[in-house]
């Protein structure tokens, strides 16, 4: 019978979580939730030096917004070095690892005097057959570091699930640092001592951890232990195909969120980075990639992130939200971001009626409060061209006051007898519909563009309409009275 699966997410608080780090996170939920499985949150934070304050919130509060919910954790490996330290003397007394005394400076020499050589990098072993505490060093002081004595010749071979079998030769591999001299472990020690004692059975993490794969093997066969099925997954580009970078659109998660792209088209997307149900279905929901998600789908390629498709996706998303579940998301951009003046808190139920006019643009929610600001500031600013539009001065108007006229005469202010009302006035003004509309729309809203003219007059309300209708026709009209 084969293993439960037991899966973790192990990020390091040495910076925000991006796209890469969250893709891997998403692949290794998708898995667990799959099969079944038991899904870990580790926190790796044994860089002290690089520890990014508030990381660790922003990290929970990511996966949390997504919806990947862990069943164990989250561990920190800073609460562990006692047992790190314990499993590390172990390989020193089989002779498996040993104290290194080399100071900064000798290993800086080591460095240069190999740049110059051409050679590759990589620790010389000068202090691989010292006993504990012998040193060729000046001062015996030195705070040692513990390196794992890596074989000298063979090779080792890794079964990828992804990529099939890799062949390393050993005399690539030097002897890495698996204790530091603070007493913190390196990733390559912590990672695999926490692996084995959390019975991890896969290790899905992104490809440029492949090429340290051979030393984590090497090291479960020095412990003794039977390695975690690793499965590598494929880099991400961008659409240049060069390293994803910022200037990609590759910011943080917590950046995305705060732009106002949903979770559920952020899952959708990152699921379809290096993971496909077929070649032409894009759209899916949460269940259906759980219900289909498999490693033997993840391609061996390289992923393209593409900004434009993941603005499109939102869309499609922010369009399938009922009215009342897109109203209640854009409530805290519509918060933040409306001007100063307008009183808060923002009437949720007054944006429950703006809402769906703007739904059917918004790609972003960060969009909405533009789109939606003029429904709640008392004075618009516009410029008189765009008022007057492609008709004369006079006729702007003339086209305003006939249609105060005829507004100040209706009963019921509801979208279909405003239009009723001054639609027949564009005939008899022997004005086409559309610059006629314009003028209106301008003086109403102070944009030539807006959400669908009388719904959006309803929603206004009489009495901010006739003050502005009026404001735009004294605007044109300065002398008359």
């Amino acid at each position: 019978m084969e293993a439960p699966v037991r899966v973790r997410f192990a990020p390091s608080p040495t910076g925000y979580p991006h796209l890469g780090n969250v893709r891997t996170a998403l692949f290794n939920w998708l898995f667990a939730r799959h099969t079944g499985g038991t899904f870990i949150l580790r926190i790796e934070d044994t860089d002290q030096a690089r520890k990014v304050e508030g990381a660790v919130e922003i990290i929970l509060n990511s996966l949390q917004w997504l919806g990947m919910d862990w069943d164990e954790g989250p561990f920190y490996q800073s609460q562990r070095l006692d047992m790190y330290r314990e499993y590390v003397e172990k390989l020193v007394s089989e002779g498996k690892a040993y104290y290194c005394y080399c100071s900064s400076q000798r290993l800086d020499a080591m460095r240069q005097e190999q740049i110059r050589l051409k050679q590759p990098p990589g620790y010389d072993r000068h202090c691989r057959d010292l006993g504990h505490g012998k040193t060729s060093e000046a001062d015996p002081a030195i705070a040692p570091v513990i390196r794992f004595k890596s074989p000298l010749e063979g090779r080792t071979a890794i079964t990828d699930l992804i990529r099939g079998e890799v062949v390393f030769e050993n005399s690539t591999l030097d002897d890495y640092v698996l204790l530091k001299s603070d007493g913190y472990p390196t990733y390559h020690l912590a990672n695999i001592v926490d692996d084995h004692q959390m019975q991890i059975s896969h290790v899905m993490r992104a490809e440029e951890w492949l090429s340290s794969t051979p030393r984590h093997v090497l090291l479960y066969e020095a412990f003794g232990w039977q390695p975690p099925r690793f499965a590598h997954l494929p880099m991400i580009l961008g659409p240049d195909k060069s390293k994803l970078s910022k200037r990609h659109g590759a910011t943080s998660i917590d950046e995305y969120r705060d732009r106002g792209y949903l979770p559920e088209a952020m899952i959708n997307f990152l699921s379809l980075l290096g993971w496909s149900l077929d070649d032409k279905t894009e759209i899916m929901t949460r269940d259906e990639i759980v219900r289909n998600f498999t490693i033997e789908r993840v391609s061996k390629t390289a992923a393209v992130f593409n900004l434009t498709k993941l603005d499109w996706m939102n869309g499609v998303y922010i369009r399938n939200l009922t009215q009342q579940e897109f109203s209640r998301r854009c409530l805290p951009f519509v918060e933040r971001a409306l001007p100063a003046e307008v009183k808060r808190p923002v009437d949720a139920e007054y944006l429950k009626k703006i809402a769906p006019l703007v739904q059917e643009r918004a790609k972003l929610l960060s969009e909405v409060p533009s789109l939606v600001d003029f429904f709640f500031i008392d004075g618009l600013e516009y410029d008189d061209s765009l008022l007057q539009g492609k008709l004369e001065k006079g006729q702007a108007g003339e086209a305003l006051e006939q249609a105060l006229n005829a507004l100040d005469n209706i009963r019921e202010w509801n979208a279909g007898d405003l239009e009723t009302a001054v639609r027949p006035l564009a005939d008899g003004l022997g004005l086409k519909a559309g610059p006629f509309f314009g003028v209106l729309r301008v003086a109403v809203t102070g944009r030539t563009a807006s959400p669908p003219l009388f719904e959006t007059m309803e929603v206004l309300g009489r009495d901010r309409c006739m003050t502005r209708l009026q404001v735009a026709l004294h605007r044109l009209q300065p002398d008359k009275k």
